[in-house]
């Protein structure tokens, strides 16, 4: 399929052209350059996640966020369970993201380290302190994952995903879902289905790699826990071609939509892009669909 086959399919596919409708995007907190971006791109009140990496202070995390809040869209700082050294500590970094950022959206998880560096080791944790609260977070994203958590079994990361959302929605906090991202359909689907015939009807946004060099994707891949769907892609000669060269994830979203075609009532929340330091290439691809 050439791209100006690819890119007709997809104008001409109204169900894609809804989904890509609503779509966040995720940013380093330095990454100054995808924060401008953001600002300058993306329609007011967009979603833009912001990563919270494991050996920075608070500082960098809730300066991004401020600078998204003032650029007029909504910042969604990771809050990590694992990263988190105290009490206090969680409380004062929710009361500066409020008070300098004025967020009331955060994704909640657990973190990728083997070991917590205080008293949180899972997300449902920090729902339970009930700061979120406090501090006038009323929505809050869970992460799920299609291939698995490179960390922790699907034994205990299942049971665990209904657990906290009904502890949040005891808790009166608002729920939505964001899955890791993958480089081929069959996992997407697979997850959206696990996740609806567990009874889980809180709305589910997709995971999906922006525009990437192979050897970036691949990178990122393999801390994400990504390799079955990486594996597909060998028997998936065009997608291969455009993982490879950088383009845009045409193929997979158009795969996408026509599984969910099928059964429409699964039901899809929009597209998280993983934009791996070129937040702008997914803002446009995803724009000039709409």
């Amino acid at each position: 399929m050439t791209d100006n086959t690819k890119l007709r399919s997809l104008e001409e596919n109204p169900p894609l052209q809804d989904l890509l409708r609503r779509f966040s995007v995720e940013v380093l907190p330095k990454d100054s350059r995808g924060i401008e971006a953001a600002c300058d791109l993306l329609e007011p009140n967009a979603e833009v996640f912001v990563a919270s990496l494991p050996n920075e202070n608070a500082d960098a995390l809730v300066a991004a966020c401020a600078r998204l809040r003032r650029g007029g869209l909504i910042p969604v700082p990771h809050l990590a369970a694992r990263n988190i050294r105290s009490l206090s500590e969680f409380d004062e970094t929710l009361s500066r993201l409020s008070t300098e950022a004025g967020i009331d959206h955060a994704l909640v998880l657990g973190g990728d380290r083997d070991h917590a560096v205080g008293p949180f080791s899972a997300s449902i944790d920090l729902i339970e302190t009930g700061l979120l609260q406090k501090h006038g977070v009323g929505k809050v994203a869970f992460g799920c994952h299609p291939e698995g958590h490179p960390r922790v079994a699907d034994e205990v990361m299942w049971p665990a995903l209904k657990v906290k959302i009904d502890a949040a929605h005891h808790a009166g906090l608002e729920t939505y879902l964001v899955s890791q991202f993958a480089v081929a359909a069959e996992p997407i689907v697979s997850l959206v289905q696990r996740v609806r015939a567990a009874g889980i009807t809180a709305p589910l946004r997709i995971g999906v790699a922006g525009p990437a060099a192979a050897a970036t994707l691949i990178k990122y891949a393999v801390m994400c826990g990504v390799g079955p769907s990486l594996r597909a892609l060998k028997e998936r000669q065009a997608l291969a071609k455009a993982v490879a060269t950088g383009e845009t994830p045409e193929e997979l979203l158009l795969d996408v939509m026509a599984a969910f075609k099928l059964n429409p009532a699964l039901g899809l929340d929009g597209v998280h892009f993983f934009t791996f330091g070129s937040l702008e290439n997914s803002v446009r691809f995803a724009q000039r669909l709409r």
